[in-house]
Order: C-alpha cells, then structure tokens, then sequence
C-alpha cells in the first residue's frame, strides 16, 4: 500500500511540473459549480457549456432562477447537456432540498461536517459518489478526493489498482497518498502563484471565481489532482489509442514482460 501512495504522489508532482495549476472548477460562483455538476453527467464539457450558457443569458443561472423557472422552460435551456429531461427535475430537487432542509442557503449546507454532507447529498436523486464529492470538494471546500473515470482508467493500465477497485477504495487510497505533501506543494498550487502558459497541454480552464477561492493546502492538492488526471485522460490515456508515448506518466508505466 505505501508503495502505491508514493506512486500517487510521483504522478502528482510530475504532472504540476508539466502543466501547473489547472484552475478547477471553471465557474462564477458555487451554485454555478453545482449545476455543472450535475450536468456534466453522461456528457461531454463542451455541451454543458452550451448549457450553462442558455441559463446564464435568460438570468436563471441562480438558486432564485432555477426556483422560478418551469419545468418546461428549464428543461428547454438544459437541452445541449443531454439528458435535460432527468437533469432539469434533478436540479429542481436539489433546490427544493436546499429550501427545505438549509433556508435555501449554501453557507447553510456546506457547514455540516463532511461525512454527514456527504450522505444527505447521496440521498438525493441523481447524485452519485463523483458528483457528491465534485460538490464537497469544488463548492464545499471540503477534503474529498473525486474519483472519475479517467482515475480508474490511469490507474488500472499503470497497475495500481486491481479491476474491481471500488469508488471507495481509491478514494481513499488518494487522500492517504496526497495527504502527506500538502503542506509542501501548498505555496505552488495556489491558482494566483502561477499561471498556466497558453497552448499547454493538460485540462486547465482560465482562472474564474471558484478556482480563486479560497481554501485549505489539503483541499488545493486534491482540487489540483483531480484536474491533472482529466488532463492525462482526455489528452494521453484515452479509452482508445492512448497516446503514451507522449504522456508525462509514460515513464512510470509498467514494464512488459
């Protein structure tokens, strides 16, 4: 198991050498965050852009806009995202959940322990572990690790992790790994220390709002991390052809037998 972590914290800090901060997550404010998130469920980035954008020109990119807005006309600006029809019923949930359990306040929900927030987001419908922990982390500000496909993927071709690896266990299989160097790589992967040379290959977004915000070393490094692996994902180690020759990870692969 150690072994493992020191492998994870390898990966961490060549990928931050290469590419830097990667601004996450690309939003204004927090319910924006947790729109996003919601709709970047089965689809890719790119359309809930369009999305988001829809919401944002008609002014209902807020708690009060989702609230007011019909089903009808919400489903009709969620549309590019894909299934817009479950998504605009999820986020009136969400909402309705806030309201009656919070006052309709995020400062409300997101200062609940993170153990207790994490199981009553996990009680909502439509929202899994990748989506409960991309809240925690992106809009909380809490020390949770989102574990996505692009993790499971990297991981089981270097060998880390067996097939059948539940959510839970690399999870925390990540969180014991970045803890460590937190305190060490905190100064580095704050957002405004640095900025990401244009045309660098990786994940990042422009800074924004939420990437700027404020937060613990221990939140950074697992914000950063995640950012880093969807870059390795979408770039290098694709489901198809991966690229590895030209990843950063590349030396840290297994050798053939």
């Amino acid at each position: 198991m150690k072994e493992k972590e020191d492998q994870i914290q390898s990966y961490y800090r060549a990928l931050f050498r290469a590419w830097g901060p990667q601004h996450w997550w690309p939003a204004q404010t927090r319910f924006e965050m947790i729109v996003g998130a919601y709709l970047t469920q089965n689809t890719a980035w790119t359309n809930v852009v369009k999305a988001l954008a829809n919401l944002r020109r008609a002014r209902r990119l807020s708690l009060k806009g989702i609230r007011e807005t019909s089903l009808g006309e919400l489903e009709r600006m969620l549309r590019p995202s894909g299934y817009f029809r479950q998504k605009a019923m999820r986020l009136k949930s969400f909402v309705a959940f806030l309201d009656q359990q919070h006052d309709g306040s995020l400062r409300k929900l997101f200062i609940k322990p993170t153990h207790d927030l994490r199981e009553a987001l996990l009680s909502l419908h439509g929202i899994g572990p990748e989506t409960a922990d991309s809240i925690l982390l992106y809009a909380g500000n809490h020390p949770v690790f989102v574990v996505d496909a692009y993790t499971r993927r990297i991981l089981g071709r270097h060998g880390i992790i067996p097939e059948k690896a539940t959510y839970e266990e690399i999870r925390e299989l990540f969180q014991r790994a970045l803890m460590p160097i937190a305190d060490s790589v905190a100064d580095s992967t704050r957002p405004e220390k640095r900025i990401l040379a244009a045309g660098l290959p990786g994940a990042a977004h422009p800074p924004s709002a939420m990437s700027r915000a404020k937060r613990t070393a221990l939140v950074q490094v697992y914000n950063e991390m995640h950012g880093l692996i969807v870059g390795v994902g979408k770039n290098y180690c694709r489901k198809s052809q991966p690229r590895c020759d030209e990843c950063p990870l590349q030396k840290f692969l297994p050798v053939s037998k």
